[in-house]
């Protein structure tokens, strides 16, 4: 029967859907299953042979997820920034549906459904990957692996990283594709193959070996959620209350520990917006609180260098010798901890002077030393910042140091009660996934969480509440195939995606245009 493009009003309404199905697989609906339809609904969607016409419904399913995915954004600075950010974001998406039209003019990717599953694949991995280092050092939220952490296919971050996990996301959503387009020529047993072949992939999760034993002892920690007194931008203005509310959270601690049964006391990013090290009222009242406990504070705050600018840090101060490490954000927000082109910048929006002070990036892997008496030894601590647990190689290197548990310090105070939280938790699951480590998120004002090395949430808080946490986090020494090979696995997707493109416009010139007017549909009468 022969195959005739959809129209194009209707491939644009295809993208619309997809991207909506898309973003109701992640936090707060969390039903990833609709991950898979609404990839599925943009593979259909870029049917027809035209790049630029597939660059527009990329754009356009990419506008429809980032939009309602970002809604955070809008709620802490402002509609243009969110608008403009979820754009820039989107253009990753127009650049994939680009470039599967020119990757699959190519005869072979062309003609056969085996290779267009793997190659549409491998192109919107590319896309991620650029994403997390374009523009102003990337920004990766939204990878299709963060909406994985409650389904099977999250384990697969085990054996190569979040960049895996997406990419089964969209070989599932794109067997889907070619198994309704079988359906259309009446063809079930086809069908009904990818849809197996589908199941298979998801099943096969379970067969992952997820060790979650202690292998180094245990690490009894607390973490303080101490609250803040406002929500919105102007939290941190009430620099003192928040302190306060953190010191308080420590101590009542004490109603569910003994002074000394702790390892370490954790405090969230911005938990002292003043530096304890140069305040003296705020060094004393931290100091008191781990003497009181008789344990080291990790404390997040900030440092203001004499060369200007700030760092965000997490300083480690011990009960009796004060601050004995620290660790400075390596990656700052742009727009949100530094203003790039400031001047330009703020003729969009006035609320870039709410960022007096842009931070500097600290030049050092998150590792924190913690020296442990009752285990007798140094305890390494991967320790990432907020937004750094999205990037893969900032959490990997803090573990390939020696981090045997991974500590996510976060504030969400300026996302009010948007699904901000959440989707950073379930980054952090993912994560202890990857990684095979025990995590701890903990934020001013919630959602904090302990998280097992398989990812499994054993504690979590509410949001805006002043809540404290109390776990015995298992020590885990052994490297996973993610933290060994993870950089080489995304290097190799990195690659093949490009060369796919070029491949398919070599090949092209060797395609009769008029060979090339049905994609999928074709390819589901060659599949083997």
């Amino acid at each position: 029967m022969p195959f005739t493009p959809p129209r194009r009003a209707t491939t644009l309404l295809l993208a619309v859907v997809g991207g909506l199905l898309v973003d109701a697989g992640f936090p707060g609906l969390s039903w990833w299953p609709l991950t898979f339809v609404g990839v599925a609904l943009l593979f259909l969607a870029l049917g027809r042979d035209s790049a630029r016409w597939n660059a527009l419904v990329g754009l356009v399913h990419g506008l429809a997820f980032f939009l309602p995915h970002l809604t955070w954004v809008q709620g802490s600075v402002g509609m243009i920034p969110w608008v403009g950010l979820s754009v820039v974001e989107a253009a990753f998406v127009a650049a994939v549906g680009a470039a599967w039209a020119w990757a699959r003019r190519g005869a072979v990717i062309w003609s056969a459904a085996r290779y267009q599953v793997p190659v549409f694949a491998l192109l919107w991995v590319a896309a991620e990957e650029a994403r997390q280092v374009f523009p102003f050092g990337g920004f990766p939220w939204g990878r299709l692996a963060f909406s994985q952490a409650d389904s099977p296919l999250g384990r697969f971050a085990w054996a190569g990283g979040a960049p895996l996990v997406s990419l089964l996301v969209v070989v599932l959503g794109v067997l889907l594709a070619i198994a309704l387009l079988s359906l259309r020529r009446v063809d079930v047993g086809a069908a009904s193959g990818h849809v197996l072949l589908g199941a298979a992939v998801v099943g096969a999760g379970w067969l992952l070996p997820l060790d979650t034993a202690a292998q180094e002892g245990h690490l009894e920690v607390g973490a303080v959620q101490g609250n803040v007194p406002d929500r919105g931008l102007d939290a941190f203005q009430q620099q003192r209350e928040v302190l306060e509310n953190h010191v308080a959270g420590s101590y009542a601690l004490l109603d569910r520990v003994a002074p000394g049964e702790l390892d370490l006391v954790v405090w969230p990013e911005n938990g002292s917006d003043i530096d304890p090290r140069v305040d003296p009222a705020a060094g004393e009242a931290v100091l008191g609180a781990a003497r009181a406990l008789d344990a080291p504070l990790l404390v997040g705050t900030q440092e203001f260098p004499e060369t200007g600018g700030r760092l965000n840090v997490a300083q480690l101060w011990d009960p009796e010798l004060g601050p004995v490490d620290s660790y400075a954000k390596q990656h700052p927000a742009p727009f949100a901890e530094y203003v790039p082109f400031r001047d330009l910048a703020r003729r969009f929006s006035d609320a870039v002077d709410r960022v007096s002070t842009d931070m500097l990036p600290g030049d050092e892997v998150g590792l924190v030393e913690l020296e442990s008496g009752r285990l007798g030894r140094t305890v390494g601590l991967g320790d990432v910042i907020c937004f750094e647990v999205a990037y893969d190689d900032l959490v990997r290197d803090a573990v390939q140091a020696g981090g045997e548990v991974l500590l996510v310090q976060t504030n969400n105070a300026t996302f009010g009660r948007s699904d901000e939280s959440t989707q950073q938790l379930a980054m952090s699951r993912l994560r202890a996934i990857e990684h095979g480590r025990a995590t701890v998120q903990i934020s001013t004002v919630g959602v904090s969480a302990v998280i097992t090395p398989s990812g499994v949430t054993t504690q979590r808080t509410g949001l805006f509440t002043a809540e404290q946490m109390v776990a015995s986090l298992p020590l885990r020494s052994e490297l996973t195939p993610a933290t060994r090979y993870g950089d080489a696995v995304a290097w190799v997707l990195r690659v093949l995606g490009p060369l796919t493109v070029v491949a398919g416009v070599a090949g092209a010139r060797r395609t009769p245009r008029s060979a090339r007017v049905a994609p999928a549909e074709r390819a589901t009468e060659r599949v083997r």
